[in-house]
């Protein structure tokens, strides 16, 4: 296992620009499942979890090259009129051409045992089992941050008429389909890979799909138009009820994935703690929902300067209080509530503010499990209970302590990674290939902003 060594202290200072959607990106790519013809997407993130799903649909037969995407168009809602600048992506650009799959290979050990390692795997059943009509799925990994659902996933397959066996044996489920028909269905939980899966299952069903309680994110809207450029029919993009007339196939595309909104949201927590003045360029600024204003009601101030946010230079930042007096509350929500990926990095902010914020992580109940470090590190936090932590802002008047610690999750090892670059002395962040999953060449990128961060094996 790789680790950091940081030297804290060091302020950071010019301009920075995000990687593509790291969860958009485990979408779309399953999504090129779909097709015979060749799919081209640019500005896909060079990071662990990205890689190993790529890697795992070569050996289900894809071909995949990577090359440059000259005047590639996003699908974005406004898409109509881009500049010059969004017309052009020329790396992180890769073309999938699904057309001799092996699926002898999904019955292989070797696939069961890379798709217990990588969640978005999951999101390979609904275009396997739509074109192919059959499918298999071992339980996927990811974050150990609390219990992760799948029913979402399984119910709206056997709506659409899938069939489930279960082989005790092998710890997997064999899934079938003839052929799938549309249907009504209400989802119990919007989960966003649920939600994609079925849609992606759905676009080639026989009928009509009605899918109500959908997640509606930006990325689950990305989807949906680059599926509708390859021939679908969803309409009910950007709400949560999604109607899909089913089609016999469908054709290739050009897709662009949208900048990170979660790296957005990080980088804005590392400018508040230890910027000289950061700009973030080319974030899709319509795309970050509330993002903005929730680190603004911690008292950062933000610029937004076209499509760039420029965080100033903070000797102090204040919590903002409720109108009434009461503590200011941040919880996480489905789309268009604040997404619980930035949670880790809003907790580790909120310890150098003035005052005191409640913040209660209602989506998974072992995100917050990280505090103990912040708390080795001489934050003040009271874990109320799995959910819920009281962040007693220091107002940066005790500076956090340098430490040892291990990065648990993605989420948390870069909050961890913000925590050490303000603390004073040296730290070292153990088990970084969760921070790896997640964010591209992150060391390289911080230390050209004046961060002194050293990769070690």
């Amino acid at each position: 296992m790789a680790s950091f060594i940081i030297e804290g202290g060091h302020p950071l200072s010019g301009t920075i620009i995000p990687q593509g959607a790291k969860n958009e990106a485990l979408q779309v790519i399953c999504a090129t499942l779909l097709t015979a013809e060749p799919v081209t997407i640019a500005n896909i993130p060079d990071i662990r979890d990205v890689n190993n799903l790529i890697r795992l649909l070569k050996d289900i037969g894809v071909k995949v090259t990577q090359g440059c995407c000259p005047e590639l168009r996003t699908h974005r809602s406004d898409a109509a009129q881009p500049t010059k600048d969004s017309e052009l992506y020329t790396t992180n650009c890769y073309t999938f051409q699904a057309d001799e799959l092996n699926l002898d290979y999904l019955q292989s050990d070797d696939f069961v045992s890379k798709c217990s390692q990588l969640r978005g795997s999951v999101m390979m059943i609904g275009p396997l089992l739509a074109r192919m009509g059959k499918a298999i799925i071992a339980k996927p990994g990811g974050d150990k941050i609390g219990r992760r659902r799948l029913d979402t996933h399984f119910l709206g397959f056997e709506k659409l008429g899938a069939q489930f066996n279960h082989v005790a044996e092998r710890g997997v489920y064999q899934i079938s389909a003839q052929r799938l028909k549309g249907c009504y269905m209400l989802l119990d939980e919007a989960s966003v890979t649920g939600t994609a899966n079925i849609i992606m299952a759905a676009v080639m069903a026989k009928g009509k799909t009605t899918i109500y309680n959908a997640a509606c994110e930006p990325y689950l809207q990305q989807l949906c138009r680059m599926l509708n450029s390859m021939g679908a029919r969803i309409s009910g993009i950007a709400s949560n009820l999604l109607t899909i007339e089913g089609v016999d196939h469908l054709h290739g595309t050009d897709h662009r994935l949208l900048p990170d909104m979660i790296e957005v949201g990080s980088f804005i927590g590392m400018a508040a703690m230890v910027g000289d003045g950061i700009r973030i360029k080319d974030v899709s600024q319509k795309d970050l929902g509330i993002i903005p204003n929730t680190f603004r009601r911690l008292g950062i101030k933000i610029k937004v300067e076209g499509d760039d946010l420029f965080i100033p230079r903070m000797r102090h930042y204040e919590v903002q209080s409720f109108i009434d007096g009461t503590i200011m509350t941040l919880a996480d929500a489905p789309w268009p509530g604040l997404t619980p990926d930035l949670i880790s990095v809003l907790i580790t902010v909120a310890t150098q503010a003035r005052g005191s914020v409640l913040f209660h992580q209602k989506m998974f109940e072992s995100r917050l499990f990280f505090v103990d470090k912040l708390i080795d590190m001489g934050a003040q936090i009271i874990l109320c209970d799995p959910h819920r932590a009281v962040v007693v802002g220091h107002d940066r008047k005790l500076q956090l302590k340098a430490g040892r610690m291990s990065s648990p999750d993605i989420r948390a090892g870069i909050a961890l990674l913000i925590a050490a670059m303000s603390a004073k002395g040296t730290s070292r962040i153990d088990n970084i290939e969760q921070i790896d999953r997640g964010y591209e060449h992150i060391e390289q990128r911080l230390n050209a902003l004046g961060a002194k961060i050293t990769r070690i094996p």
